[in-house]
């Protein structure tokens, strides 16, 4: 079987399954199984393929057919120009999330700082921001110790143990430390609408990272208020939140005493991300 067949074949399955992507998922799944970047089969598509590379590409495909994100099957997904190493144990980086490491790199590039970053997930955000702060440091912290070990090796592929500590740790164990900056993408789904989310969302990331309690906010009021006696005075925090959660979101923040600074929107002009600073 030549590629141009392959790449035909897992399109029409993955169309059958109403997967929008279906071409490019087939392209991007053999890419994966001959160990070659896209382009390449692009420009070979007569190529023959050996039976268990054929084999192997289906079993992928058959995957995706359910519905599993390509990030999961790939093991892999850019964020920030870096590929992360990412699983089923932790949320899928998000494009929208780089927009709220652009904005704090923009901010603090000039100075030395100390992150916490809450619910660190495959630490794709912290890693990012330390990356370009060279000499600033951080500590990541999960309740999952799955994540924690994603987060990990994360942090090995990106040589950055020099700057970063990843520890399984809750919100309530941290205490005696001041940062200057705590960044968090905490889960804010309310728990009644996780049904109503695409199957590749509700059937295979963690409900952990997203159910945010009965009205979506319960994690983002822990980490406001948690911010308040761990946060230095004009420290800031940065937030990603849900769509339409703004309006409720700023009046916590202003009954907690923070200051909003930066408001972040996504590609759809919705508010996602609110950076706020820590009045007297």
């Amino acid at each position: 079987m030549e590629i141009l067949e392959l790449i035909n074949s897992g399109s029409q399955q993955l169309k059958r399954k109403n997967i929008y992507s279906h071409k490019l998922d087939s392209e991007i799944l053999l890419s994966k199984v001959l160990k070659k970047r896209r382009e390449e089969l692009l420009i070979n598509l007569s190529q023959k393929i050996k039976t268990e590379k054929i084999i192997e590409f289906h079993r992928l495909i058959k995957r995706r057919s359910f519905k599993e994100p390509i990030a999961y099957i790939l093991e892999e997904k850019e964020f920030w120009s870096k590929n992360f190493i990412v699983n089923k144990n932790a949320l899928i980086p998000r494009p929208e999330t780089e927009l709220m490491v652009e904005k704090i790199v923009k901010i603090f590039k000039t100075k030395d700082i100390f992150i916490l970053d809450i619910g660190t997930g495959t630490g794709c955000i912290l890693l990012s921001i330390l990356s370009e702060l060279k000499n600033s440091k951080g500590i990541g912290i999960d309740i999952s110790q799955k994540a924690i070990q994603i987060a990990k090796q994360n942090l090995k592929k990106h040589k950055l143990s020099h700057q970063i500590k990843f520890l399984r740790k809750s919100l309530t164990q941290i205490y005696r430390q001041k940062f200057d900056l705590i960044v968090s993408n905490p889960p804010y789904i309310i728990r009644k609408d996780i049904r109503n989310l695409d199957d590749d969302i509700k059937k295979f990331e963690p409900k952990l990272a997203l159910d945010g309690g009965n009205d979506g906010l319960d994690v983002i009021k822990k980490v406001i208020y948690k911010s308040k006696s761990i946060l230095r005075i004009k420290g800031m925090l940065a937030l990603e939140i849900g769509n339409e959660q703004f309006k409720k979101v700023s009046k916590i923040l202003k009954r907690n005493k923070f200051r909003i600074r930066y408001l972040i929107k996504d590609y759809r002009k919705n508010i996602r991300c609110v950076l706020s600073t820590l009045e007297n």
